[in-house]
């Protein structure tokens, strides 16, 4: 990864082919067997079923500014060529000023009509929360959303009351045991759901039916194989007022396809992508790391026995 994005450098997973085509497992680092269990029943339901036919052909995606400096900030936002842009904040060891500084530069770059919305992953208190989100809506001229604030669905509802930008819930669903106490607590106003974590996209789709929000895909920062599974999501909704957060194939250096999902005018076109030798060849991993990696789908497997 060519720049610290989550608090990793390197992102590691795995692909692999069904009879429907080409999936990717890749939970993250730190997540113990039992929550990468979703995240392979995902990967097997990819591989082996037919995702539901798709509404659209293609998704309208926001492009990605991690914790970078405003310059850079800018500088993506301009490549991009989307008209929506999510930045990430409250990245530890950073200030609100860092902040402000960015999406300050993001509204410059994206012009007065481009819509701006951040994510704090978790990182505030509530009263922070409340402080930096009515500094940042002045800001960026105005926010679309605040994602993920604080980290609990009490405290998101506690912020929720308290500003007036709307709240879109993410680590509070894909990493709960119950995904719609978010809507029975009134914490949020948008659902950001991630195939992945989730278990599949047509277990995306349930939540998507029962949870009465309106719904953003995004991907666990994937690759194209990957972000293919979310488009399907995308694709399939019967409605998406919002841009998704598909266009991360720019957080890496390397792909496992020929031609990496990059956006065209906001856009990423629905359909699966399948691997590319020689782009695999490129990032193919080393021994030590294919024999962890290997263990732990053998981990992985046992839980979902």
């Amino acid at each position: 990864m060519p720049t610290p994005f989550r608090g990793i450098t390197r992102r590691e997973g795995m692909v692999f082919e069904g009879p429907a085509g080409w999936a990717e497992f890749s939970p993250f680092l730190d997540y113990d067997a039992r929550e990468s269990a979703p995240w392979l029943a995902a990967a097997i339901e990819s591989a082996q079923k037919q995702w539901p036919a798709p509404v659209r052909t293609h998704v309208a995606v926001n492009c990605t500014v991690p914790a970078v400096g405003p310059d850079q900030g800018a500088a993506i936002v301009r490549r991009s060529g989307c008209g929506t842009a999510k930045v990430k904040v409250a990245e530890r060891g950073q200030s609100l000023a860092d902040d402000l500084a960015r999406v300050e530069a993001v509204r410059g770059a994206i012009g007065p009509r481009g819509k701006i919305r951040v994510d704090a992953n978790g990182g505030w208190s509530v009263d922070d929360a409340v402080r930096a989100i009515a500094a940042l809506d002045l800001a960026a001229h105005g926010l679309e959303y605040v994602e993920q604030p604080c980290a609990s669905v009490e405290d998101l509802a506690a912020v929720r009351r308290r500003v007036g930008v709307p709240i879109a819930a993410d680590e509070s669903i894909r990493r709960a045991d119950d995904p719609f106490r978010v809507a029975r607590l009134e914490a949020a106003d948008i659902a950001v759901l991630k195939v992945a974590p989730l278990g599949g996209v047509h277990a995306c789709l349930r939540i998507a039916e029962q949870i009465g929000l309106p719904v953003v895909v995004s991907s666990a920062v994937d690759t194209s194989i990957g972000l293919a599974a979310g488009l399907a999501l995308a694709g399939a909704l019967p409605e998406l007022p919002y841009a998704c957060g598909l266009a991360t194939t720019s957080l890496l250096d390397g792909d496992v396809v020929a031609s990496p999902l990059v956006p065209v005018d906001g856009l990423l076109p629905v359909g699966r992508q399948g691997l590319d030798p020689a782009a695999y060849g490129a990032v193919a991993a080393d021994g030590e790391t294919d024999a962890r990696w290997q263990a732990r789908l053998s981990a992985v497997r046992a839980v979902l026995a």
